[in-house]
C-alpha cells in the first residue's frame, strides 16, 4: 500500500506501509545509531515523535523483548528505507512487521531517508503527516503546524511503587525512564525504587532514600515545572542526585537555568562530548531536542562536558550540594558504554554522603 510523507514545509515523499495501517501525525526526527533499533523503538522519550532510522537496513536481527527499554513502543511513526522480511538471529522471537502491528505503530518504509533527514539537518525538526492522500491543501498543512505533543512525562511515567534489589536505597523518578538506568543502579549495588512523576518531595522522602536518580524523558523540560517545583523542594535534604537526559534538564531548570530548542537535536550512538576537567573524550549515546543553555547556569552549576561538535551543554557539576547530571546516557544500550563509570561515581557519593552523616552522629 502506497502512504506519502508530508512535511510541514510542503515536501512531499511517497513510501509503503508496513506495520500497523493509518494515518498519523508527528514532530519528525531522526536517529543516526547504525545497531539499537529495538531500543530505539521503545525508549520512552521518544513519545510522539516520527522517527526516521538513517542506516539503511532494520529489522535483520528481529525482535527481542530481553532487548526493550520499556514494555511497548511509545513513537507514533516508524520510518525507515528497507525493512528486513526475514531476520536472522538467535536471540529473535519476531520480525519487525508484526511487532509495529500488534503495537499499532505505523511503518514506513522505501522512502529516501538520506534526502528526508537532509532536509531537517538545514530547515530543523517540523511536525510531519503519514497519509494516503497526497494532496497538500492548506486545511493539510494547517493540522500538520497545528499539531502538538500534551502531556509526554505524564504518559510514559511508570506507575509502579515495587522495589527491586538491596543495598544502597535509590528513588528512580521516572520521567520516562529506559530499563538500563534501573538495571545499571541493580549492577552497582542499589536498592530501585521506582516513583511516578507526579511524585511530591514528601512522597519521595517518606521512601527513606539514600540517593535519587531524575530519569530520562520526553517532551519539552518546560513543560513540567510541577516537578521542578518539587525538586527544588528536595534540595534540603541534602542527597546524592544524578540527572539524566530530561533529568539533568530538570535539575538545571530547579537551579534557575534556562533550556532551548535545539535545530534538529542529538539522537544516535554515535555523539562526542568532552569532558573539561581532564580533557577526555568519550563518543556517547544521546536522545533529546533540547538543552540546558549554557549562558544561563547559575554560579553553584560548573560546566563539566560538551558535544565535541557544536559546544553545547553536555554535564554539570553542582559545587552547593551533591549532585551531578548529564545530558548523555551513560547507561547506553546498545552502546557505547563509555561513560558507564558516572554510574561509580553516583554510588561513591552515596557512600561519602551516608559516611559524613554517620560521623555527624557520633559527633
Amino acid at each position: 500500500m502506497e502512504l506519502y510523507l508530508i512535511l510541514e514545509n510542503g515536501r512531499v515523499f511517497k513510501g509503503q506501509s508496513f506495520g500497523w495501517q493509518g494515518e498519523v501525525c508527528g514532530e519528525l526526527v531522526f536517529t543516526t545509531a547504525m545497531v539499537g533499533y529495538l531500543e530505539t523503538l521503545t525508549d520512552p522519550s521518544f513519545y510522539g515523535q516520527m522517527v526516521i532510522q538513517t542506516f539503511p537496513l532494520i529489522g535483520n536481527y528481529g525482535v527481542i523483548p530481553a532487548d526493550f527499554e520499556s514494555a511497548k513502543p511509545h513513537l507514533s511513526a516508524y520510518i525507515v528505507r528497507e525493512w528486513c522480511r526475514e531476520p536472522s538471529n538467535f536471540r529473535s522471537e519476531g520480525e519487525l512487521n508484526s511487532f509495529l502491528e500488534q503495537n499499532h505503530i505505523v511503518g514506513l518504509c522505501g522512502i529516501d531517508t538520506r534526502a528526508l533527514t537532509r532536509i531537517i539537518r538545514e530547515h530543523g525538526v517540523m511536525n510531519a503527516k503519514i497519509t494516503s492522500n497526497p494532496a497538500v491543501t492548506p486545511e493539510v498543512l494547517a493540522e500538520i503546524k497545528a499539531h502538538k505533543i500534551n502531556d509526554a512525562v505524564l504518559s510514559v511515567s511508570n506507575r509502579s511503587l515495587a522495589p527491586q534489589g538491596e543495598g544502597r536505597r535509590v528513588v528512580l523518578w521516572d520521567f520516562g525512564a529506559k530499563n538500563s538506568i534501573a538495571r545499571n543502579l541493580l549492577k552497582h549495588g542499589c536498592q530501585v525504587i521506582t516513583m511516578p512523576a507526579e511524585s511530591t518531595a514528601e512522597q519521595i522522602l517518606a521512601q527513606q532514600p539514600q540517593g535519587i536518580m531524575l530519569s530520562n524523558g520526553p517532551g519539552d523540560p518546560a513543560d513540567n515545572m510541577s516537578i521542578v517545583a518539587e525538586l527544588q523542594k528536595l534540595f534540603a535534604a541534602g542527597l546524592p542526585m544524578f540527572g539524566i537526559c530530561l533529568g539533568h534538564q530538570l535539575l538545571a531548570l530547579a537551579h534557575g537555568a534556562k533550556t532551548g530548542k535545539l535545530h534538529y537535536g542529538h539522537r544516535g550512538a554515535n555523539q562526542p562530548i568532552k569532558d573539561l576537567q581532564t580533557g577526555q573524550v568519550f563518543v556517547s549515546c544521546q536522545n533529546h531536542g533540547y538543552e540546558v543553555l549554557i549562558d544561563s547556569l547559575p554560579d553553584c552549576a560548573r560546566l563539566r562536558y560538551i558535544n565535541a561538535n557544536d559546544g553545547s551543554c553536555e554535564g554539570i557539576d553542582y559545587l552547593d550540594k551533591p549532585a551531578f547530571s548529564v545530558q548523555f546516557h551513560p547507561e547506553a544500550a546498545a552502546g557505547p558504554l563509555d561513560t558507564g563509570f558516572l554510574f561509580d561515581r553516583f554510588v561513591e557519593m552515596i557512600d561519602a554522603n551516608l559516611e559524613n552523616a554517620d560521623k555527624a552522629a557520633q559527633n
